[in-house]
């Protein structure tokens, strides 16, 4: 049995590591609820460029809105485990802590690599001979099949009417683009033989003729003329480094509560050992 003045200097310890945990808990919650808002805002502000991209793609919103809950449940049971001082839940908060903290640092890697690679991809493929690694293939992958998709839409156009179409348009007003490499792309599509380049490509609205859109030459001066593929790869890209960004931040904080965690645990169990 330890020394009453032991256990005395064990509890104030223990009393502040509590209280140091209550406030990282709090954090950590709140931090859920930051990766809800990313996700949410992801999906919601990214919709129109994911519309493009494959199924696979479309996804990523809602992984960061699971994860985002899973961080909020793991945040209530951490502040349950430190108010109850059980070494068990501790260890148990501790080891959640380091499953989750993998889990959105490799998330954040994955989003720093597709950052670079996005627009160095088909370059370092072409480097490599063709042999580059997965991870570039993929990112290869995502790209081209933006691109085949877009050329796509522009061909399908005000044809069957559906969220393709629509996603083009708001690419084209939002971005301030015309086509996929410039705004000449939409002379081979149906649509043009008909009613010319699409009004979203205007550059003034009050100022763009259906006669003036429908010949090239007059074209060139009311719209947009370059294209929207490249403008679309380096918008995905700067939103992903704030995803990216954020995600690495909070996996190091993780690092705090488990740190924390384990300590109060072994402290608790320390103590408890002092009393027998």
């Amino acid at each position: 049995m330890a020394s009453p003045s032991r256990r005395l200097q064990t509890k104030p310890v223990i009393t502040c590591l509590k209280s140091v945990l209550l406030t990282y808990t709090f954090v950590f919650w709140v931090s859920g609820i930051v990766l809800l808002a990313v996700g949410i805002w992801g999906r919601v502000s990214l919709a129109v460029y994911f519309s493009l991209l494959d199924e696979k793609a479309t996804n990523v919103p809602f992984v960061l809105v699971g994860a985002g809950t899973v961080v909020v449940l793991l945040g209530t049971f951490g502040c349950f485990a430190t108010c109850r001082g059980s070494t068990w839940m501790l260890k148990l908060y501790a080891m959640l802590l380091s499953l989750i903290f993998l889990i959105v640092l490799v998330a954040a890697i994955v989003g720093f690599v597709f950052r670079h690679e996005v627009s160095l991809g088909g370059r370092c493929a072409a480097e490599a001979g063709g042999d580059g690694s997965t991870a570039e293939a993929s990112l290869l992958q995502i790209k081209t099949n933006f691109e085949s998709n877009l050329n796509l839409a522009l061909k399908d156009y005000n044809v069957t009417a559906d969220r393709h179409s629509e996603a083009v348009d708001t690419i084209q007003r939002t971005l301030h683009c015309c086509g996929v490499q410039n705004y000449s792309d939409w002379e081979r599509t149906e649509y043009f033989s008909q009613r010319g380049i699409p009004r979203s490509c205007c550059k003034n609205q009050n100022d763009c003729s259906e006669e003036d859109l429908k010949d090239p030459n007059k074209a060139k001066l009311k719209v947009f003329v370059d294209g929207c593929f490249f403008l679309v790869t380096s918008t995905m890209e700067s939103k992903m480094s704030v995803v990216a960004g954020i995600s690495f931040g909070i996996a190091c904080f993780q690092l705090i509560g488990i740190i924390l965690s384990c300590c109060l645990s072994r402290y608790i169990t320390n103590n408890q050992y002092e009393m027998v």
